[in-house]
């Protein structure tokens, strides 16, 4: 059986990998779904200095801890980011990569010349430490093809990003791409973001193995099963 540590993306803590984990751990994995610093219910803990460094270093930390060996780390969304820099950080402890309509960004590249916003779309909320859309903005986009049911937990839920796990600093994570990696990349075909060129010059560049998914932007809450099957391939 494999030990899987998944890494949820903007607004989100690892409530968002609830439903999927769940059947995960049916089937007699060990399973790991850690909330980054200043996120869901980490977030009364928000501060300055919050980065896709300290959290891959916060996770590398609970590797060492826990022991944690061949794992299958999974990371969706932004989660893409802390993904690439615990690799990094921790290469001994990984055995596979998954990125489930991540964002992996290449030497030069910024996460807003990846991310297509369509034109006239309300700016996000924002604070000196974080940032993200609205209830409403939620319930009508990222949010818009959840069931009424599932749509309000996860509204309970959603909470602004920090500002450092959105946007990496030039060069912070470069080093990823210096190696080889076993991958796969898992793409949602009803997501608009990231967009599909992004998708393929991240699996063209890592070699990794391409899979599909009929969903939106969120398969492991709106396609629970599909996505649990797909991250045991």
């Amino acid at each position: 059986m494999a030990v899987y540590l998944l890494i949820h993306g903007s607004f989100q803590g690892g409530w968002t990998w609830k439903p999927t984990a769940r059947l995960l751990r049916r089937a007699g994995h060990d399973v790991y779904a850690p909330t980054l610093e200043g996120c869901a219910e980490r977030a009364a803990g928000l501060r300055p200095g919050i980065s896709v460094t300290t959290c891959a270093g916060e996770l590398a930390g609970f590797l060492f801890n826990e022991d944690l060996e061949s794992v299958v780390l999974v990371g969706t969304s932004s989660g893409g980011l802390v993904v690439e820099k615990l690799a990094v950080l921790a290469p001994g402890r990984i055995g596979r990569l998954v990125f489930v309509d991540a964002l992996v960004p290449q030497p030069g590249q910024q996460v807003r010349d990846i991310v297509e916003r369509p034109a006239g779309a309300p700016p996000y909320e924002s604070t000196s430490l974080a940032r993200g859309p609205g209830r409403e903005q939620l319930a009508s986009g990222l949010f818009a093809d959840f069931e009424p049911a599932l749509k309000h937990w996860a509204l309970e839920r959603a909470t602004l990003h920090p500002l450092g796990l959105s946007e990496p600093e030039p060069g912070e994570l470069d080093a990823f791409w210096e190696r080889a990696w076993e991958a796969t990349l898992i793409r949602c075909r009803q997501s608009r973001n990231p967009p599909l060129s992004h998708q393929r010059a991240t699996a063209e560049r890592l070699g990794a193995r391409w899979l599909e998914i009929e969903s939106g932007h969120y398969p492991m809450l709106t396609d629970p099963e599909e996505t649990a099957r797909l991250l045991q391939v």
